[in-house]
């Protein structure tokens, strides 16, 4: 945002917020969608290209214990499935999602390998929307 490299930031599943962080987001006009208001039905539209990161420390801890920050009252998989399928059919036919990444995965706090599947999952859901 800094750099100019990207002209719209929107994050949803935001739980808690600092001072710096409540400035930061006013000063680059970040859309918040926080975890205690979050209607995935009132998603806004996105302009094209699309680029997304998804946070595993998102997710509840009950779905990603491998991540460095845990916080309840994240995510379920179920919503950010929903959420990955929803904002591709409020996309233009012409919608173009050009990357994606997935960050904040910690191998050594994952049980089972639980979030390591996860995100796997959650690629395997966004690349299916860009091919």
């Amino acid at each position: 945002m800094e750099n100019g490299f990207a002209v719209r930031l929107v994050q949803f599943g935001i739980r808690t917020l600092n001072t710096h962080q409540v400035e930061q987001s006013d000063k680059f006009n970040v859309e918040i969608h926080q975890m205690k208001n979050l209607d995935l039905n009132r998603i806004p539209k996105f302009d094209n290209p699309l680029y997304i990161s998804l946070d595993m420390d998102g997710f509840d801890p009950a779905f990603a214990p491998g991540v460095s920050h845990h916080e309840p009252g994240g995510l379920t998989s179920r919503q950010v499935i929903n959420l990955i399928q929803i904002i591709n059919l409020i996309q233009s036919i012409d919608s173009e999602i050009i990357g994606a990444d997935i960050v904040e995965y910690n191998p050594n706090r994952d049980f089972q390998n639980m979030t390591a599947f996860l995100a796997a999952k959650m690629m395997k859901e966004i690349l299916s929307k860009m091919i």
